[in-house]
């Protein structure tokens, strides 16, 4: 064998690996984000929606769509994580897969999605890869 068939076949071999690697990590990340709760248990949501309208503050908007779907404002105030009002419209809150449901249908609401957090890894040296 040539060494440049050599090199072709070993470049080739590391980036199948890498590809691999790649692959089962993001499928390990996937795995743990969705089974983070129980089922019918609360887990934080992200729900887009339009802009309030006229002078009504984004916090207490949020809040009146977060109330559809509790027993209580202060439930709602309970559950409610985050208000996003500068680059997107909505909020995070914790959200029962029923009141995902329920908040889903609410008018002005957009889209509902679950939170995740993503980890970077890195190489024990401060470095990325």
């Amino acid at each position: 064998m040539k060494g440049g068939d050599r090199r072709h076949l070993l470049s080739s071999a590391l980036i199948l690996l890498f590809a691999l690697t790649l692959i089962f990590e993001m499928a390990d990340t996937a795995a743990t984000a969705t089974g983070a709760a129980p089922a019918g248990q609360p887990t934080v949501q992200i729900v887009y929606t339009e802009r309030p309208q006229g002078n009504e503050e984004p916090e207490a908007y949020h809040i009146r769509i977060l109330s559809s779907v509790f027993d209580s404002e202060d439930a709602a105030k309970e559950a409610l994580l985050y208000s996003y009002k500068t680059a997107a419209s909505g909020f995070s809150a914790k959200l029962t897969p029923q009141q995902v449901e329920e908040i889903s249908k609410q008018p002005g609401v957009l889209q509902v999605v679950p939170s995740r957090t993503l980890q970077l890894h890195s190489g024990g040296h401060g470095r990325l890869h």
